[in-house]
């Protein structure tokens, strides 16, 4: 059997969902249930999935939950019964020596792809950012991975892109810095380097839609180079997913209409509610549980950090959401289907 192409099947564009973390009451991992999300997201028609990234809580590190292993191999178990071969992404992150043991776990348990996130080199140079990205990228495939700085990310200027996009194992990255100016600086470094074997994906959760229909023609050399994003690598696509596979379709047709431009703006309103902007963010991950909570999928709301949870007025936030563009869920085929993953 060929190897798998991993660099190809990102290229194609996908819907990829950051999966959340299913726990019980007691706040530990609910086996049942995470395989259940991981099976709704193959039946949705995700082209790939990334586990033990933010949406999956950073938490599952830490000691004393000691969570990273077992999640990455609950899910990699679950992909060896995959009749449809998605891209299977693990987050690395910490300092270098950190990375390097999660990205040799990724490898050994059979993933694609490591998503590196660099929030824990705030104090380092570019230079000493760009070494450490080449030595993960020597045990496995990896995808940039551009933080927005609210959330624990750090401002990487272009020249930062220019030299990531020059090592030779990168196959993607995520472009999620919620800023306009910055996301154009990736997009121009890796038109600079001449990298057109390097996929881009959104992960500016306030324009998923604008990003996925918009060309970017770059003057490189004296000739113009088209770049798009082709895909997105989202936590706000951990829910609602289907109907994220069907919106990527449509983007992707080329027909750019008022309806489309006016469904860009429902999906960053659902977004704001999801991710709870009003509060900087703080219930952005007990807001995508209390989605999938509603749809069965989810026991409740609980995150391994107690104070993790919706932020005064996000519920109410989230009932106007759901009310206003239930044009947007999924809630019919996950009703479907749930009694079958739950299985």
């Amino acid at each position: 059997m060929a190897a798998f192409d991993v660099r190809a099947a990102l290229h194609r564009g996908l819907v990829i969902p950051a999966c959340p973390l299913a726990l019980n009451a007691s706040r530990k991992l609910d086996e049942r249930r995470q395989r259940a999300l991981l099976r709704y997201y193959h039946a949705a028609g995700a082209g790939g999935i990334a586990v033990g990234v933010h949406t999956t809580q950073f938490a599952i590190r830490d000691p004393k939950h000691a969570l990273f292993e077992p999640v990455l191999t609950l899910a990699a178990e679950e992909f060896k019964n995959d009749p449809r071969r998605l891209v299977r992404i693990g987050g690395v992150c910490g300092l270098t020596p950190q990375a390097i043991r999660e990205a040799t776990l990724l490898r050994d348990l059979g993933y694609d792809a490591a998503l590196l996130s660099l929030a824990a080199l705030q104090s380092a140079t570019e230079d000493e950012m760009v070494a450490h990205c080449r030595q993960i990228a020597e045990i496995i495939p990896i995808i940039g991975f551009y933080l927005q700085p609210a959330v624990g990310g750090k401002v990487l200027p272009r020249s930062f892109w220019q030299k990531f996009a020059e090592i030779e194992n990168v196959v993607a990255i995520k472009i999620a810095p919620f800023n306009r100016y910055q996301t154009l600086d990736v997009i121009h470094a890796v038109a600079e380097a001449g990298r057109d074997d390097i996929a881009l994906y959104t992960g500016n959760d306030d324009t998923i839609v604008l990003d996925l229909l918009t060309p970017h023609r770059i003057r490189v050399n004296g000739r113009i180079v088209e770049k798009r994003i082709v895909g997105g690598l989202l936590g706000h696509w951990s829910v609602w997913t289907r109907k994220a596979v069907e919106l990527l379709d449509t983007c992707r047709s080329g027909h750019v209409t008022p309806d489309l431009l006016a469904r860009a703006i429902e999906v960053t309103d659902s977004n704001a509610a999801f991710f709870d902007a009003a509060n900087a963010f703080r219930g952005c991950i007990a807001g995508l549980h209390e989605i999938l909570r509603r749809q069965g999928l989810l026991e409740g709301l609980w995150c391994l950090d107690k104070q993790e949870t919706l932020s005064p007025g996000q519920m109410a936030e989230i009932d106007r959401v759901c009310a206003a563009y239930p044009h947007l869920s999924d809630d019919a085929f996950v009703a479907e289907h749930l009694d079958t993953w739950l299985r």
